[in-house]
């Protein structure tokens, strides 16, 4: 259920006007250059059937099928930009192992630019194995290592970005944890782009809030939302609003974008009202990686020169997209193309309404 609190206006459906904006806003997509800086992650999904128990524990046996990977972290933010046309610059971390060569294979494959990628023989590359079942996910592990990157890997990021920061139009962080955001690469990264009027843009990690002040927008999910900002919502039954307007005050950030899961998400600005935008999702077969295409969509339509509303509304159609594929997904031109005309000024048919 949705806080009977919240008190932010809902956003319907898209007028003609508006689906025509959302529309050349997409077109713009292609001139967008992005540069993603986080925690490079291998994601392998091993897919098969079940038939049966174990008699050796009350656990499914998978028939395994077939195995695929994908680039995931931060990297499928990148891998998300660049499907639907942006020009991307990842910069992390991978070890000089069998994963790390697997994942530079896979961006390098798609075209993606891997001058931003940092070699580190003292930590393995981060590698997460989904079990996948009936369209099901039957279990999850992960082989990594969490510590911070050592000053080595972060003076290489720093010097990648002073190179780039010039040339972008915005900056996403995406942070999952492994080590690579750290307080000092945030507090450089977040100068330089102050220094060229280049919006940052985070996805958070619920840990690492107190390192994100002053950046330009934040896209926590609704537990992290309440984490990050201090409220309890389980004892006190705060609201989703008033974790993002305290959000906006304790991060001195401009914007913040909460997702919701089937709720939707909720936008509250810095100098504007809160904008609540209900789910366009049909059907939900994997939310794996969802929060990377709505940060990716979010920074595209800034970066293509949209106010932060209507790039709210882009990014919640991706990620209605996104979650009707199965694994770490990414989202077409066509396809958003196509939420666009779907959701423009047919209320009877429209899921904002």
């Amino acid at each position: 259920m949705i806080e009977k609190s919240l008190t932010v206006r809902v956003r319907r459906a898209l007028t003609k006007t508006e689906g025509e904006r959302f529309l050349q806003c997409l077109e713009r997509f292609k001139k967008a250059r992005i540069l993603v800086i986080g925690d490079f992650i291998l994601d392998q999904f091993v897919w098969g059937t079940v038939d049966r128990i174990s008699p050796e524990a009350p656990v499914p046996v998978v028939n395994v099928q077939r195995e695929s990977y994908m680039p995931g972290g931060a990297l499928n933010v990148a891998n998300n930009i660049h499907s639907l046309g942006g020009i991307v610059y990842p910069c992390g971390v991978v070890g000089r192992d069998l994963t790390g060569r697997m994942l530079v294979k896979t961006i390098r494959s798609e075209g993606i630019d891997t001058d931003g990628i940092i070699y580190d023989s003292t930590r393995p590359t981060s590698l997460k194995t989904r079990v996948i079942a009936h369209s099901q996910q039957v279990v999850r592990f992960d082989r990594e290592k969490t510590a911070d990157v050592s000053e080595e890997a972060l003076k290489r990021i720093i010097h990648f970005v002073k190179r780039r920061i010039s040339s972008v139009d915005a900056v996403i962080i995406e942070d999952y944890g492994k080590g690579v955001i750290q307080p000092k690469l945030l507090k450089q990264v977040v100068s330089l782009a102050k220094g060229f009027r280049k919006p940052v843009l985070v996805d958070p990690k619920e840990k690492n809030f107190p390192y994100y002040t002053g950046v330009t927008g934040i896209t926590p999910n609704r537990k992290e939302a309440y984490a990050g900002s201090g409220l309890n919502h389980a004892a006190k039954n705060y609201s989703i609003e008033e974790a993002g307007r305290k959000l906006l005050r304790k991060l001195k950030t401009k914007a913040v974008l909460i997702t919701l899961g089937e709720d939707g998400m909720a936008l509250f600005e810095r100098n504007g009202t809160g904008v609540k935008i209900p789910t366009t999702a049909r059907e939900v077969y994997d939310v794996s990686g969802a929060g990377d295409t709505v940060i990716a969509v979010f920074g595209l339509a800034l970066a293509a020169g949209a106010g932060m509303k209507d790039a709210a509304v882009l990014s919640n159609l991706a990620a209605g997209i996104v979650v009707g594929k199965l694994g770490t997904a990414t989202v077409l031109p066509a396809e958003l193309r196509k939420g666009i005309m779907e959701y423009t000024n047919h209320p009877s048919k429209s899921r904002f309404s």
